[in-house]
C-alpha cells in the first residue's frame, strides 16, 4: 500500500500572501470588537447587580430601623412588656395625661 504524499506544499505568494494577511488582520479586528462589546456588557451587568444589592441593603436598613422606632406617640396607649410565662409588666398606666 502506498502512502499518500504531496510534493507541493501550499504556499501563498505575491498578492495571495498580502490578501491572507489582510484577511487575518480583519478577523483579528472583528474578534477584538466582539470582545470589547462583551466586556462592556459584562461590566454593565455587574454595575446593575451592585446597584440592586445597594438598594436591597438600603431597604433592609430602613426595615430594621423602622422596627426599632416606637410605633405610636398617642399618650392613651400604654406600653407592656412580656416578662416570661404569663407575666406582663405595663408602664404608663398610672400616668394620666392632663393631670
Amino acid at each position: 500500500m502506498e502512502t499518500l504524499t504531496n510534493d507541493h506544499s501550499p504556499r501563498l505568494d505575491g498578492a495571495w500572501r498580502g490578501l491572507a494577511w489582510l484577511t487575518g488582520l480583519m478577523a483579528t479586528a472583528a474578534a477584538l470588537a466582539v470582545g470589547a462589546v462583551l466586556a462592556v456588557f459584562a461590566a454593565a451587568s455587574l454595575v446593575v447587580i451592585v446597584l440592586m444589592g445597594a438598594v436591597l441593603a438600603g431597604f433592609a436598613g430602613l426595615a430594621f430601623r423602622a422596627r426599632r422606632v416606637p410605633r405610636s406617640a398617642d399618650p392613651s396607649i400604654i406600653e407592656a412588656r412580656h416578662m416570661g410565662g404569663h407575666s406582663w409588666v405595663a408602664y404608663g398606666w398610672d400616668e394620666q395625661p392632663g393631670r
